[in-house]
């Protein structure tokens, strides 16, 4: 009887690890999540994956020390890596530069070194982002489409995907980056973007808070599901020809579009409640950050299953939910 297929995630504790980790479980994989060395005392938190605590295995590694990765890879053994683990709030890099360069090029490289140097047999994902394309000539972007990055964070991601497609043609690795753009669910940390403004929404229809204060209302967004993310980096490590591909929804929303789907989802008109604070208002963007996913469907088959106003409505209902709850409890 073959052995099942076997997969380590870094990230594990994030909203993407754990989309991934269910995904491959159901699919019958042994999967093992990398966390930081724990503390002294207390059970290492597996945060949005602890719901999976008993299906899962765990292995320590501390992603800027390349040799507790290498022998943490050593340990497993997996068929497949897939590194997310990485600091996802863009505005935070320019507050230190250098630790966003070490944590994502810096644990990208040593991912790909410890998987060339141990088992290079071992399929690689590496999560890149739209955010390499930045100030680019078009939009949609796809693969192909000229990297302008304009952030420390855009830059190290940037830094990352060349690393893979380097190393996957110097070393024969079977080594793909995944361009992801903005992927949500109502496991997002609440300091982003779409959980403030559907966190918002429901608050204020459950009589918690009066308005809701945001930026600008014109930046535009490829929002897409993370669930569906997470397929189509799946897919990816299932293909024989190791590929880069960019996963997104190809359709660009503003930011007052969620907030008025978010709104109604609650009951509410969002124009009643949303007030623009100019402080918060950044420059526009010229080029719309929005990925074009032809190569994904059609050489993946990826096809995502959850639209945009399906996506704010689960965020929404979550929201009402976890609200009421803490509301009953206190």
């Amino acid at each position: 009887m073959p052995s099942a297929p076997t997969a380590l995630i870094t990230g594990i504790t994030g909203q993407d690890g754990s989309f991934l980790a269910e995904l491959l479980l159901e699919k019958g994989y042994a999967v093992t999540g990398m966390v930081r060395p724990r503390a002294a005392a207390g059970a290492q938190p597996l945060g949005a994956s602890e719901h999976l605590r008993s299906e899962l295995e765990l292995v320590e590694a501390d992603l800027l020390e390349p040799d507790s990765v290498r022998a943490a890879v050593e340990r497993v053994r997996p068929g497949e890596i897939y590194h997310l683990a990485a600091p996802s709030f863009v505005p935070a890099s320019w507050d230190r530069p250098e630790q966003t360069i070490l944590a994502i090029a810096g644990s990208s490289a040593a991912v790909l070194e410890a998987v060339r140097d141990s088992d290079p047999h071992t399929r690689v994902f590496i999560a890149s982002s739209g955010s390499i394309f930045g100030d680019t000539h078009e939009s949609p972007q796809r693969e192909d489409t000229d990297c302008r990055p304009s952030t420390p964070y855009a830059i190290a991601k940037l830094a990352a995907h060349r690393l893979v497609g380097a190393l996957r043609e110097h070393d024969g690795l079977h080594a793909s980056s995944g361009i992801v753009y903005n992927h949500e669910s109502e496991r997002r940390p609440p300091d982003f973007v779409s959980r403030r403004i559907t966190r918002g929404a429901a608050a204020i229809a459950l009589g918690l808070e009066r308005e809701l204060t945001l930026g600008s209302l014109d930046a535009v967004r490829d929002w897409s599901f993370a669930g569906d993310i997470v397929y189509g980096e799946w897919l990816m490590l299932q293909q024989e020809v190791p590929e880069d591909y960019v996963l997104a929804s190809g359709v660009g929303h503003t930011v007052a579009e969620l907030a008025q789907i978010a709104f109604a989802a609650a009951g509410l008109d969002a124009e009643r409640y949303v007030r623009v604070d100019p402080d918060l208002t950044r420059r526009p963007e010229r080029t719309p950050s929005i990925g074009d996913p032809g190569k994904a469907r059609r050489q993946l088959g990826w096809t995502p299953s959850v639209s945009f106003e399906q996506l704010v409505q689960r965020m929404v209902d979550a929201d009402m939910r976890s609200l009421r709850a803490a509301t009953a409890g206190s």
